[in-house]
């Protein structure tokens, strides 16, 4: 590769010339590719007309817990007990949002949250947008806190619980982060939770572990938060969600929401108000696909096959500059790249304006604001590896323009 990313007037001929390519690339989401999406293509007519499951007409309405052998499925996931697991259609964001409806409208124990001044979640950052932006439709305050690699820093946390009692919540995407791909310690858990416990008000983890089966290469296992919960005495604290939205169909699979038998027996009670029941047709179709958790695990380890090519080429592309840093993850669906500060905007539109779109700069913080605008997501899987080759290219090549401009 004949590329030199210290000479500015080459690097704008080289711009130029990006620019006349009519390139068109967007690797703004997360998404399985094409042929991620494949390996599940079995799904469609897997039922081969049989419609009656567990004793049970699915077509029909009722069962709002979800089918026993999915909710076995989403159990595994979790790693807690199926009688406390609900799976429900095919958005984990969905259960979310109804989660938090329910404490707003019910509480959990110590009456509605709506009945408070004010409510805050310490959001982990750079984090996932979508978390915010529920904050947002709930009109719950949110206070970014500093990731360190091993989950948020507990300090900090500490600090903040301790001068602000609207404190209520934190979100945690626990193994693979979104998008530092941090795997969250026993140390890390143990201490949040001391931390939660001695908290005199209702606090919720949402455990979101949308990756917790999306290794592509080896990592450390993510301790069980209900065991560590159970031993401090907090399980009412913890909420986890999961789906097989990266494991199947993206558009078409089965969420999963797993809570203490208080929780549960709170939150069935909103539940039951805004559904009759889940896609049973839609679950029962997974069970087939996965009749044993075994037959889950094999199946991811051919979504590594295809996901972890695409990560080298990131790592081979950004091991070409010295601008910025990077993370280098052992699964999920990220990389969080860091320029110098003030230059995320400014790359970002660089990309742009040469036909490769890229997570709008400040989407990982709360309110879309970076206080350093510097954190850039980038999202390999959905592309293919010739186009992922020519965008990273691109990519570097914006990264250095923007810091050679700016220090001239």
């Amino acid at each position: 590769m004949d590329l030199s990313f210290n000479d500015l007037s080459e690097l704008e001929e080289k711009y130029s010339s990006m620019k006349s390519k009519g390139f068109n690339l967007d690797l703004t989401r997360g998404k399985p590719s094409e042929s991620q999406l494949d390996l599940s293509n079995e799904l469609d007519g897997i039922l081969l007309n049989s419609f009656v499951l567990e004793n049970t007409d699915i077509r029909n309405y009722g069962n709002i817990k979800g089918l026993t052998g999915c909710r076995e499925l989403g159990a595994k996931i979790l790693n807690y007990p199926s009688g406390n697991v609900l799976a429900g259609g095919n958005s984990s964001l969905t259960l979310m949002s109804q989660y938090l409806m329910s404490l707003f409208l019910h509480g959990s124990g110590k009456g509605p949250w709506k009945s408070d001044e004010r409510i805050t979640f310490l959001c982990p950052s750079p984090g996932y947008d979508r978390h915010f932006k529920l904050c947002e439709e709930f009109g719950i305050n949110m206070i970014p806190v500093p990731l360190t690699g091993e989950g948020p820093d507990i300090e900090y946390i500490k600090k903040i619980s301790k001068e602000d009692n609207s404190v209520r919540g934190i979100w945690c995407v626990p193994k693979h982060s979104n998008p530092t791909g941090d795997i969250y310690s026993k140390d890390c858990i143990q201490n949040m939770l001391e931390l939660v416990n001695h908290l005199d008000k209702e606090f919720k983890i949402f455990w979101d572990n949308a990756y917790a089966v999306h290794d592509f290469l080896p990592c450390n296992s993510l301790p069980s938060i209900f065991d560590l919960a159970t031993e401090q005495g907090c399980l009412d604290s913890v909420v986890a969600f999961a789906s097989t939205s990266k494991i199947t169909f993206a558009g078409g699979g089965v969420s999963f929401i797993a809570l203490s038998d208080n929780n549960l027996e709170i939150f069935l009670k909103h539940y039951s108000s805004v559904t009759i029941g889940p896609d049973k047709v839609n679950q029962a179709r997974h069970e087939r696909l996965f009749k044993t958790y075994e037959d889950l695990e094999k199946h991811m380890e051919k979504h590594a096959e295809i996901i972890k090519p695409k990560f080298e080429i990131v790592e081979k592309w950004l091991s070409l500059q010295n601008f910025g840093s990077w993370t280098k993850p052992s699964g999920g669906y990220f990389v969080s790249f860091n320029t110098k500060p003030g230059l995320a905007k400014k790359t970002i539109q660089l990309a742009l304006d040469v036909g490769l779109k890229l997570t709008p700069a400040g989407s990982t913080y709360p309110y879309g604001v970076d206080p350093l605008d510097q954190n850039i997501r980038l999202a390999p899987t959905a592309c293919s590896v010739h186009e992922l080759e020519e965008a990273m290219e691109m990519f570097i090549t914006c990264v250095a323009l923007a810091t050679l401009q700016q220090e001239t």
